[in-house]
């Protein structure tokens, strides 16, 4: 018999077990559905629901079930849907009828709502600790490459050269406004839901403040048809998620694209790298290509769990049994794609003399040339179009900006003057970017200086 089939007459159908039952993916919040019911039992007691002695027996039969889960011994089981039934049937075998009054003044509805709460808290930690090791390499790469040149990009189309520690500071920059937003849904995660009973709360006197500090919560819920429906906290995680696997999906593509002989850019370690079965010479960035690969999964289930949401009436509906194994997935995905991408990051080879021959093609200082005209007092429009002429004819002419002489200047406009060369030399178009976040040395260290005072104080 159910531990709710009091109403009933027939057993479940096998097949509506299977269906309705979730124990087979909700069983990882053991430890967070035990240490809730223990603190209930404490507030139970507190509050003379139960008596002292009942409550010591209900303690110390949830930690005998504890200790069979850890140790393996425990038998999970399909007919008892969930690892709320699961846990509380065990403890009526262990204690006896006794066990039945835990669930005095609560409801599965607030109590799987506890459960995932914190679930979510001590997973939200532990991403927020990956996601500063990453910041870390990335700070790490930047100053070991400090000084390496490489062509910047727009439209995938050599634009302007920038400093290689300046696009590692770009990826910090991004990974860093995820911890912020990680950091800031914690707030919102962190807020204890039990007491709100089925839906609207409960007759016994029960004190809610009590159980949040017994599971260190700094508050309570305010609403208990809220409480219990609310799973905006799984959508926000689920987005955080998401965003960071965006961010990781980018820098993976452009890992890709660097290790090809066209660029050679980089060369990814042997250890995270594999092979061709029939291609021996093949050495595949399969890291990068699964990371790009895996943030369409992790996607599917933000999408998954606002499509459940997004027509639910009020209170608790069936449909958020939906919640779980979307946020799982996407927590165990992204976990160890943050180990394994930052591995892979901090363990690749720079080839800085490509990086440097990716900068001669394209006429990348041809911007420095407009600028110079413009500093001269040249409207920027006109020095626009006479650098645009300029390139035509370097095309013509098959040459770069930098060997035109004097004269070939000149013919264009007579503002040019002896030191056009030196101006527009790719050092001094990285280094005279100055401005602050710009890509100089100077400004790129400025960058990493902050990155270190803010990671020292995680």
């Amino acid at each position: 018999m159910k531990l709710w089939g009091g109403r009933f007459n027939k057993e479940t159908a096998k097949i509506l077990e299977e269906f309705n039952g979730s124990i087979n993916f909700d069983k990882r919040m053991y430890e967070e559905d035990i240490m809730g019911s223990i603190a209930h039992s404490k507030m139970l007691a507190k509050q003379d629901i139960i008596e002292k002695e009942e409550q010591l027996k209900i303690e110390d039969g949830l930690l005998q079930v504890l200790k069979e889960i850890k140790s393996g011994k425990f038998i999970f089981d399909l007919k008892d849907e969930d690892i709320h039934m699961a846990i509380e049937k065990r403890l009526i075998e262990i204690v006896g009828e006794v066990g039945g009054k835990l669930h005095t003044a609560r409801s599965r509805n607030d109590q799987v709502a506890l459960d995932i709460r914190m679930y979510l808290k001590k997973e939200s930690k532990v991403i927020e600790e990956l996601l500063v090791e990453l910041l870390e390499g990335l700070v790490e790469i930047a100053k070991k490459n400090k000084d390496v040149i490489m062509p910047g990009y727009t439209h995938m189309q050599r634009a302007q050269p920038i400093l290689f520690s300046h696009h590692m500071m770009a990826y910090y920059e991004m990974f860093k406004r995820d911890l912020e937003r990680l950091n800031d849904s914690y707030k919102r995660l962190n807020v204890m839901p039990l007491g709100a009973g089925a839906l609207a709360g409960t007759t016994y006197n029960i004190d809610r403040h009590f159980v949040a500090k017994e599971l260190e919560f700094p508050e309570v819920t305010k609403n208990s048809l809220d409480t219990v429906s609310d799973r905006d906290f799984i959508i926000e995680l689920n987005f955080i998620i998401s965003m960071i696997s965006m961010h990781m999906s980018r820098l993976a593509e452009e890992v890709i694209m660097w290790s090809t002989s066209e660029f050679s850019f980089i060369n990814l370690d042997d250890a995270y790298s594999t092979g061709s079965s029939i291609m021996p010479q093949k050495k595949n960035p399969d890291i990068a290509e699964l990371i790009r690969g895996k943030t369409g999964r992790i996607f599917g289930n933000l999408m998954g769990i606002l499509t459940v949401m997004k027509g639910l009436p009020m209170a608790y509906n069936k449909d958020t049994q939906e919640d779980k194994e979307g946020i799982f997935d996407s927590i165990d995905t992204i976990k160890i794609s943050l180990i394994i991408f930052k591995e892979m990051l901090v363990t690749m080879k720079i080839n800085k003399k490509n990086m440097v021959k990716g900068i001669e093609n394209g006429f990348i200082n041809a911007t420095d040339v407009a600028d110079y005209l413009a500093k001269k007092k040249l409207p920027f429009r006109e020095a626009h179009r006479i650098v645009g002429e300029l390139v035509v004819y370097c095309e013509v002419n098959k040459k770069r900006l930098s060997e035109l002489t004097l004269k070939e200047f000149k013919g264009f406009n007579e503002l040019f003057e002896d030191d056009i060369n030196e101006k527009i030399s790719i050092e001094n178009c990285v280094n005279e970017r100055k401005s602050y976040g710009g890509t100089s040395v100077e400004s790129v260290k400025v960058q990493i200086d902050q990155a270190n005072i803010f990671l020292n104080n995680k």
